[in-house]
């Protein structure tokens, strides 16, 4: 019998309850998948590509990125003063070479706005290729990942003619989606955790 319910009149409302009871199961899995959580999982290895010669970097080395669009912030919103020092490292140029895991060659398109008080920018980043541009753009590159996902099935146990599956989700690879890496140059150094 149910908790304080009528009995079962017939299979399907027998069916129907554990099919919401697996459901519910499956919700509080996901409702406790955090980020922390997804983090922890293991980084997928990728093929790094092609890799530029000494003479492709001193040739092509030259090119120093700007926003192609500017949207300012709301006049209200002003920069915290607390902030000054790490905007003023965030914003110094550095050489790096942007590389894009998911569509080999493609332009990255990307939006910024590090801090509060400041205007989001607009960037398109040429991949492949050492470039100049902000720190904080090549940190907001770095940071590009996202978490692949997959059902582990499980078997409930039932009634002898019957099995009943339930899956539980599991991060299975964190995925480098963008990439970008430090141009070995003597006269940059390049300072913080992810090497800018």
């Amino acid at each position: 019998m149910r908790e304080g319910k009528k009995p079962y009149k017939t299979s399907s409302e027998k069916q129907l309850d554990e099919a919401q009871q697996q459901f519910t199961a499956f919700d509080d899995e996901i409702k406790s998948m955090t980020l922390d959580r997804m983090n922890e999982a293991p980084k997928k290895e990728i093929e790094p590509q092609m890799k530029l010669s000494r003479s492709e970097i001193d040739k092509n080395n030259s090119m120093y990125l700007k926003p192609i669009k500017t949207v300012s912030c709301s006049p209200k919103d002003k920069f915290n003063e607390k902030f000054r020092s790490e905007y003023n490292e965030a914003k110094e140029y550095v050489n790096f070479t942007a590389v894009n895991n998911e569509i080999i060659g493609e332009t990255i398109d990307l939006w910024t706005r590090p801090f509060g008080g400041m205007p989001a920018e607009e960037w398109k980043v040429p991949t492949n290729r050492p470039v100049w541009g902000p720190r904080y753009l090549a940190n907001q590159i770095k940071n590009c990942t996202y978490h692949t996902m997959t059902m582990q099935q499980s078997t409930m146990t039932g009634s002898a003619s019957e099995g009943s599956y339930y899956g539980s989700m599991a991060v299975q690879a964190t995925v480098q989606r963008l990439d970008a890496h430090p141009v070995n140059d003597k006269k940059q150094i390049f300072m913080g955790s992810n090497n800018f």
